[in-house]
C-alpha cells in the first residue's frame, strides 16, 4: 500500500512566494495546498487537516503570530514553521512562546525549507511510530509516545508538538538531568539550530502547559550548571 504525501499548508500572502512553494515542495514529494491569509487557512483546514503548516510571519490584517496564537488557543496543535523577513530574534522568541515548532527568515532558500520540514517530520516519526503501548509514568504525568499525548492525573494536557517532544524527551529519562545540548538532540534533532535560549523558552512553555510554578516549579526542575530534569516525585518546589 502506498503511504499518503504528507500534506503541507503554506499562508502566505505574497503570490509569487506561494506559486514558487507550491510548485517546489510538490516536486519534493509533499501534497502542497497555498493560501493568502488566516481565513482562507481556516477553510482549507476545515476541509483537510495538514501536517506541516508553513506560516509568514508578515501579512497584512492578521499576521502571522496572531495566527499562531490563535490556534494554539483553540487547541490545534498542528505543527508550524514561521517564515521571517524580520531580522529581530525577539520575533523569533515570540514564535516559539506561541507554540511555534521551527523558524526560517527570508530570503531563504526552497531546498533549506524542505530540509526543515523533513527534520521537522523526522522527530514526530519515532513518538508515531512507538508501540501502542508505550507509555511512561512520572509523578502525575502519563506521556504516551504512540498517541503523542500527555496527561495528568487522568486529564488530557493540550501540548504542542514541540512541547511533547521535550516532554517525552525528558520523561524517557526520568530523575536524569538533561543538559541543553541533549534536549536539543533527543527532542528536536541534531540539524536543528535551536539556541540555549530558545530551551529555555520552551522549557517555560512547557511547564505553564502542564500545570508546574514557573516560579517553583516542582516537576521540571532547574539543574545547574547541567540543564533540565523531569522529577519522579514531586517533594516539594525546586529551583527555577
Amino acid at each position: 500500500m502506498t503511504e499518503r504525501p504528507h500534506r503541507l499548508l503554506v499562508v502566505d500572502d505574497d503570490p509569487e512566494l506561494r506559486n514558487l512553494l507550491q510548485r517546489f515542495l510538490s516536486e519534493h514529494g509533499f501534497a502542497v495546498r497555498a493560501v493568502d491569509g488566516g481565513k482562507a487557512m481556516d477553510v482549507a483546514l476545515q476541509r483537510e487537516p495538514a501536517d506541516v503548516i508553513v506560516l509568514d510571519l508578515m501579512m497584512p490584517g492578521e499576521d502571522g503570530l496572531a495566527i499562531l496564537r490563535r490556534l494554539r488557543a483553540n487547541g490545534e496543535q498542528v505543527p508550524v514553521i514561521m517564515l521571517t523577513a524580520r531580522g529581530d530574534p525577539v520575533d523569533r522568541v515570540l514564535g516559539l512562546e506561541m507554540g511555534a515548532d521551527d523558524y526560517l527568515g527570508k530570503p531563504f532558500l526552497p531546498r533549506e525549507l524542505v530540509a526543515r520540514i523533513a527534520a521537522l517530520l523526522r522527530r514526530i516519526a519515532p513518538a508515531r511510530g512507538a508501540s501502542s503501548d508505550e507509555t511512561v509514568t512520572v509523578g502525575p504525568f502519563e506521556v504516551n509516545f504512540s498517541a503523542m499525548t500527555v496527561c495528568r492525573d487522568g486529564a488530557a494536557l493540550p501540548l504542542s508538538s514541540r512541547e511533547f517532544a521535550l516532554m517525552a524527551a525528558l520523561a524517557r529519562s526520568p530523575g536524569r538531568p538533561l543538559s541543553r545540548a541533549q534536549l536539543i538532540d533527543r527532542a528536536l534533532g541534531r540539524d536543528a539550530e535551536v539556541t540555549d535560549r530558545a530551551i529555555d523558552v520552551q522549557v517555560a512553555r512547557l511547564r505553564r502547559a502542564i500545570g508546574d510554578d514557573a516560579g517553583e516549579p516542582r516537576y521540571i526542575r532547574t539543574v545547574w550548571g547541567v540543564g533540565y530534569v523531569l522529577a519522579p516525585e514531586s517533594s516539594g518546589p525546586g529551583p527555577a
